[in-house]
């Protein structure tokens, strides 16, 4: 295992295992990156590098898919393991169990270096030098309102008593040069604070980070506890601190090692229009809303920067991969600390964050006496609603732990074989709804409300599958396999 503290090593382990495709010919400013990025994720293939993007000074770069699924058949979450330090070939539910454990681990606090250590501050752009228009930042898709400044960086602010510091990723669309508009979401942390600031009458301090070390980018997008540190969780997962930098304009710490750094303050009113965009349930957007103006007052960058990107879609990009496991991980906690015996949880990449499986191990009943199918659903039901990061989710499995979870084909059989059409269900209605999933109708999201429901898939009694693993003997099936392919 290894941890990058920075986006450059991380490309160059990407690269040595063959999961990078260099892109050395002129691509244009507007849609090729992300249309080559958005190809990349439905075939597969290595992430995409753009070396040489026309409108902009030479050197500078842009990174697609950086969390997607791996090129390597092998080792499918690549990506993601190696952005977290863990090792290239963990799946899915190790990479989960990875996020909860570190939910109950001591943090350990980022470590403030000096300017002159800082990379992302080896050039300063102030006044009409901080201009976006010098950076790379493409259409993510062509009915979107804009050029997409944000799409994989985070933002950084904190509450004017400076008590809590939120990392945190939200779309954010260029306007011009000078300007930028960001889905503030009230529910959100980011909306949080920012509610906060207006309650004060004042502009939100803010800092947008494009390429921090990976393990900062995934943190930011995964849910954690409010008023919960992403930089001290994100030292607990790397096993030492992350090196931050006093921004030059405002009172933040930055990642030193960051490749871009945008500082700049929110307005206290909605007064942009921002979107649409196309979003990972993988439909391209429709409509706008009025959303807080960020306004850009000092940029700072690394020698040829990189900028990253995710082009959000149809299965699989980074919503599909990381998003959904930071999901799957909050869900798991909270079900554990409830005392319910979760063999583990899993947001299948094409259900789009749609479903989440809840696994049961075969002796469930045993730790939990007296209690029915029914009832533990129920109980499941009752614990995730109430969780924040649930309001994404509106279907919910209870399984058994007899096929594997991120194998779709075995998902669909099981689900398919065991769904009653009618029966074994709980349904909790009026639970908090937004216009993210896409199952909705208009009246439950101008309302905010609409049902959910959590399937009991539970066998009373496990049947042996017709399968060759478990329709044969065991020596008939060595026998095979000894000989195979003859």
């Amino acid at each position: 295992m290894k941890y990058y503290g920075d986006l450059r090593s991380f490309i160059t382990a990407l690269d040595e295992m063959g999961d990078i495709m260099h892109v050395h010919r002129e691509v244009d400013g507007d849609f090729e990156p992300s249309a080559i990025t958005r190809r990349s994720y439905e075939i597969q293939s290595p992430a995409p590098l753009f070396h040489n993007v026309a409108g902009v000074a030479p050197g500078f770069r842009l990174f697609g898919a950086p969390a997607a699924l791996s090129s390597r058949s092998d080792m499918p979450y690549a990506r993601v393991a190696m952005s977290l330090g863990l090792a290239p070939e963990s799946n899915g539910p190790e990479i989960i169990e990875a996020l909860s454990a570190a939910r109950f681990k001591p943090g350990i606090p980022p470590l403030r270096v000096k300017s002159a250590q800082a990379e992302c501050q080896q050039n300063i752009l102030r006044g009409d030098a901080a201009n976006l228009d010098r950076f790379p930042i493409p259409f993510a898709h062509d009915k979107d309102g804009g050029r997409y400044a944000n799409t994989w960086g985070t933002l950084i602010v904190k509450t004017p008593d400076g008590k809590w510091v939120n990392w945190s990723i939200a779309r954010v669309m260029k306007v011009d040069g000078k300007r930028m508009v960001g889905l503030i979401v009230p529910s959100q942390h980011i909306g949080q604070i920012w509610t906060q600031w207006v309650a004060r009458g004042e502009p939100m301090p803010y800092a947008l980070v494009q390429g921090p070390a990976p393990a900062i980018s995934c943190v930011s997008g995964i849910p954690i506890p409010a008023h919960a540190d992403e930089a001290d969780y994100i030292g607990t997962l790397a096993g030492e601190p992350v090196p931050v930098v006093k921004a030059i304009s405002l009172d933040l710490d930055v990642p030193a090692t960051a490749e871009i750094v945008i500082e700049g303050h929110v307005s206290i009113e909605r007064d942009c229009q921002e979107g649409p965009y196309g979003e990972y349930g993988g439909y391209l957007g429709e409509g706008s809303s009025a959303q807080p103006t960020f306004h850009v007052e000092t940029i700072t960058h690394r020698d040829d920067p990189i900028w990253p990107m995710s082009i959000t879609g149809r299965p699989t990009d980074e919503s599909h991969t990381l998003w959904a496991m930071g999901l799957a991980a909050d869900a798991l906690t909270y079900l554990r600390e409830a005392e319910l015996p979760i063999k583990t949880t899993w947001i299948p990449e094409d259900s789009t964050v749609h479903w989440l499986l809840v696994v049961m191990p075969e002796n469930w009943r045993e730790l939990l006496p007296g209690i029915s199918s029914e009832e533990l659903t129920q109980r499941i039901g009752e614990v995730l609603f109430k969780t924040d990061a649930m309001v994404f989710i509106p279907k919910v499995y209870v399984v058994d732990d007899d096929f594997d979870p991120t194998n779709l084909r075995e998902v669909v059989w099981a689900l398919s074989t065991r769904v009653h059409p009618v029966g074994r269900r709980a349904v909790f209605d009026d639970q908090r709804v937004i216009r993210l999933p896409q199952c909705y109708d208009e009246a439950e999201y101008v309302a905010g409300k609409g049902a959910k429901v959590v399937f009991d898939t539970l066998q009373t009694k496990r049947h042996l599958h017709a399968s060759f693993a478990q329709g044969y003997p065991e020596e008939v099936r060595q026998r095979i396999l000894d000989n195979w392919p003859e």
